[in-house]
């Protein structure tokens, strides 16, 4: 089943459910991109190095140690 497919079940359930339970169904989506978010947030944590790069980044831009993106690459 395709993305598109598993959409329309899904608005297709939706649409047989009290404003209570719809409630309930947001809340429960909340819940699992919350969880999605903090899965993505604990992968880049476990890489070495990283918060120390990602602080020193922070630095960089805001002290204006940029570069413009086209000047590194033009082929995008």
């Amino acid at each position: 089943m395709n993305t598109t497919e598993i959409r329309q079940k899904i608005n297709k359930y939706l649409d047989g459910l009290t404003s209570e339970r719809l409630h309930m169904v947001a809340d429960f989506l909340a819940y699992l991109e919350d969880k999605e978010s903090e899965a993505a947030t604990q992968e880049l944590l476990d890489i070495p190095g990283f918060i120390e790069s990602f602080e020193k980044g922070q630095k960089d831009i805001a002290q204006g140690r940029v570069k413009n993106w086209r000047t590194i690459r033009s082929d995008v």
